[in-house]
């Protein structure tokens, strides 16, 4: 069976699943995905009320939830299941805590919780009673992981199958022609070898991948938290993509100016390309990115200037900037000795004294710029975090600098809004994580220098990606001290801190070096079908942010009590997409700028 025969088998098997699953009736108030009714009886001769924050929400305010009257009433309230609550029961007369505790509830569960007192004690105690037991929210995503593992075991066993099959029909044949034929195979086996082309799967499947994701989280990634960006610090899948996208820029900057090179492109040549491209990517982004016919008449008071393609051409443009004045240079002989073990450092020490420069511009901004009501050095989310002291504070000196250069035109729903109650607008694309994100892509610049360097020495490569990985997952485990929120700085996507660029260095790393090791190491994995989107990145990346929103992409959800619906329509729409990039590919088009 064909691959695209294989993929709407799965699909429609997909669909007859969600619709058994997620279409049935429930009792009682009609609950929304990753919520849950808990309902308060007090049995108390007082007034209580309750109070709540998220174990999530870094040394955030407690916020009031429900008041409950006195002598067996009960009040209820609808409740988010993503994250652990911690909840306390105080005495409105007393101005006393009566309980607390910690808790994560189930999607569509109905709980009680009693007050009353104890008769062992008499004090107040807080019993909690299930009224209807919570189905299992992750159900979606396990199925959708088992169809897919299904999916790639065919995609690898049936051309498996089908080439034993030629092999035992061919071998007879093979055998005949050996002794007539012997020197004149040899010869096609040495010409094939010549001609093999010399362009690194690794680096296309690797690109594909992130974009794939990417594509996948920006539909909602089926409604789950760990899909959708993290409220402030700390990790979640969503924010792994765009610095993974962002390092195989650099490693592609390195290798695509070392082509021109070879080919004898001059500098000026080079320049007008690069600032081309920085162009055309940073109009894309603001011009087309910005605005869709959905969004009503254009005006220019709301437009956000900052964004993620305006980003990547900015990054783009300094990284090859770097490589057209300082990375192009000849590898002398001793590169290869095992004496020199840092020499594809040492020899652009010029471009990692400008990158070490332009980190410590960063952490002197971050740390020692004065903030007009805030401490120096802040790196929370402000609103309600930190005990509610400084609710105007959010992203400190980064949010600051962004909310005075370009005023409305920025981002105005942060991830933190949500979870934090943050007032002031904060844009993840500001100015001052531009910064980090040139280091990250500096990083991929350097896995591109050991693709040169260690060429044909595949061991080497490979030891030289682990290596660069320990050393920076080492430097984020210290700085971040393996917490969330208690290093001295945290990984945060919203700012790209310091420690978050090492840490998604270190994957980076990792990850590249997995990916090669399967691809063009071994050849155990042609990189299907991520190599398709990865090759019409551009294409893929604008093309579902203008459409993806449209039909057949996306629709009306219907069933938005669970996460069945959204799942469907995520994975829909990024497997129509990396279709898309498929058939782009056979016809042999490819968008380039």
């Amino acid at each position: 069976m064909e691959p695209r025969g294989l993929l709407i088998a799965s699909l429609i098997l997909f669909i007859l699943v969600t619709s058994s699953l997620g279409g049935h009736l429930k009792s009682g108030p009609t609950l929304k995905m990753d919520q849950a009714l808990l309902t308060f009886q007090n049995q108390l001769t007082e007034e209580v009320q309750v109070f709540y924050t998220t174990d999530y929400c870094y040394k955030c305010v407690y916020q009031h939830m429900v008041t409950v009257k006195p002598n067996n009433n009960n009040e209820s309230t609808v409740i988010s299941t993503k994250f652990t609550l911690t909840m306390q029961v105080e005495s409105q007369n007393r101005n006393a805590t009566l309980c607390r505790w910690s808790r994560t509830y189930g999607e569509d569960g109905h709980y009680t919780v009693w007050i009353k007192l104890s008769e062992a004690t008499g004090n107040a105690s807080c019993i909690h009673t299930v009224d209807k037991v919570p189905h299992n929210a992750y159900l979606p995503i396990l199925v959708a992981a088992l169809l897919l593992a299904l999916i790639a075991l065919l995609f690898i066993g049936a051309p498996y199958i089908y080439s034993r099959h030629c092999t035992t029909k061919c071998i007879k044949t093979i055998c005949c022609q050996m002794d007539n034929d012997g020197g004149q195979s040899f010869e096609d086996e040495h010409n094939t070898t010549k001609t093999k082309p010399t362009r690194l799967c690794s680096l296309d499947t690797f690109r594909g991948f992130a974009l794939t994701v990417m594509v996948f989280v920006n539909y909602g990634g089926g409604g789950y938290w760990f899909f959708q960006h993290a409220p402030w610090n700390g990790l979640t899948v969503a924010d792994l993509v765009m610095p993974w996208f962002v390092f195989i820029i650099g490693t592609s900057v390195v290798l695509a100016f070392r082509s021109m090179q070879r080919r004898g492109v001059s500098r000026l040549q080079q320049l007008r390309k690069i600032t081309w491209r920085t162009g055309v990517l940073v109009m894309l982004g603001f011009c087309f990115l910005n605005y869709s016919p959905r969004d009503g008449p254009l005006s220019l008071s709301w437009l956000r200037v900052p964004g993620v393609l305006q980003r990547l051409g900015f990054t783009y443009f300094v990284l090859s900037l770097l490589q057209t004045f300082w990375g192009q240079k000849e590898i002398p002989p001793t590169a290869n000795h095992l004496g020199n073990p840092v020499q594809d450092v040492i020899l652009y020490w010029q471009q990692w004294l400008i990158i070490i420069l332009l980190e410590t511009l960063w952490l002197c901004i971050t740390f020692l710029m004065p903030v007009p009501d805030c401490p120096t050095g802040y790196l929370g989310a402000g609103g309600i975090g930190d005990k509610g002291l400084y609710p105007n504070c959010t992203g400190g000196a980064a949010g600051y600098i962004d909310r005075w250069m370009f005023g409305d035109n920025m981002y105005r729903y942060p991830t933190c809004k949500e979870m934090y109650l943050t007032t002031q607008p904060f844009d993840p694309e500001g100015v001052l994580g531009t910064i980090n994100s040139i280091v990250i892509g500096f990083l991929g610049m350097q896995a591109g220098k050991i693709f040169i360097f260690y060429k044909g020495r595949n061991v080497h490569i490979l030891s030289r990606f682990i290596v660069w990985a320990a050393i920076l997952g080492i430097s984020a485990a210290i700085l971040s001290k393996c917490t969330r929120d208690g290093g001295f700085i945290p990984v945060n996507k919203n700012l790209w801190s310091l420690s978050y660029v090492m840490c998604m260095g270190c994957f980076s790393f990792l990850l590249l070096a997995g990916i090669y090791f399967v691809t063009d190491m071994k050849n155990w994995w042609s990189g299907q079908p991520f190599i398709f989107p990865g090759m019409n990145s551009i294409f893929v990346y604008v093309g579902h942010s203008l459409l993806g929103f449209y039909f057949p992409f996306s629709w009306e959800m219907r069933f938005q009590e669970s996460h069945w619906e959204w799942l469907l329509q995520s994975l829909w729409g990024t497997a129509l997409w990396v279709l898309i990039a498929y058939l782009l590919y056979k016809k042999n088009f490819f968008l380039k700028i």
